[in-house]
């Protein structure tokens, strides 16, 4: 069972990586199953190196791959030319034969290609591992300022809710004084208009004749 890690890859691992890929490239084999065998060798998952030879360990070994697919086809080539050349040979003696012939060849361009690729990747490691910390500490730049933006955000929040809330009871307090006040001027209205009616009413007066006398 292979443990998930967490740490950054280191360049052994990247280099464990690249070996064991370009291996299984000139073998015909899959790279997953190439992925499979760096998981178990360093502690990841097959994913994780996946991920790691697709997004940056394949770029510095493009010229390898290459390389690694022509040997291959050379491989693949040779081996149908012996079952040709030889049918009454079995199939298993001459692939293996072609196999051991392949290895060696194989080992000879290992040995040339390791020293090249080991100093061309410490290189381009200084550089990405440069460019990745000043990547980080901009994203740790952007981060702190979004922070406080959010933080300025929410307190700008805070007291906006709070001036609603103020002017919602404003408002309600004004609404009541306003009806109050309505009622109290659609009272004087109908009190003027009644007394308005009695002073038109006309009245009178009985004189010292028993006669009714209207009073202006």
């Amino acid at each position: 069972m292979t443990a998930v890690r967490q740490d950054a890859w280191s360049p052994d691992d990247d280099l464990i990586l690249a070996e064991v890929t370009l291996r299984h490239i000139r073998e015909g084999s899959t790279q997953l199953a190439a992925f499979e065998e760096v998981g178990e060798r360093i502690g990841r998952t097959s994913a994780a190196c996946g991920f790691r030879w697709n997004s940056c360990v394949r770029k510095r070994y493009e010229e390898a791959i290459q390389i690694a697919k022509q040997q291959r086809q050379k491989r693949n080539y040779l081996k149908k030319q012996a079952i040709v050349a030889t049918p009454h040979v079995s199939s298993i003696a001459v692939f293996d034969a072609e196999e051991r012939a392949f290895s060696a060849n194989a080992v000879t361009t290992e040995e040339g290609l390791s020293v090249d690729s080991i100093i061309r990747f410490l290189r381009q490691f200084k550089t990405t591992y440069q460019d990745v910390s000043r990547q980080i500490k901009s994203f740790e730049k952007e981060l702190k300022e979004k922070d406080d933006e959010i933080e300025r955000l929410r307190d700008e929040n805070e007291r906006l809710s709070k001036e609603v809330n103020n002017v919602q009871t404003d408002y309600r307090a004004v609404n009541d004084d306003y009806k109050t006040l309505i009622q109290i001027m659609d009272r004087a209205r109908r009190l003027a208009v009644l007394t308005h009616e009695e002073e038109a009413k006309p009245r009178f007066k009985m004189d010292a004749n028993g006669n009714l006398e209207r009073i202006e």
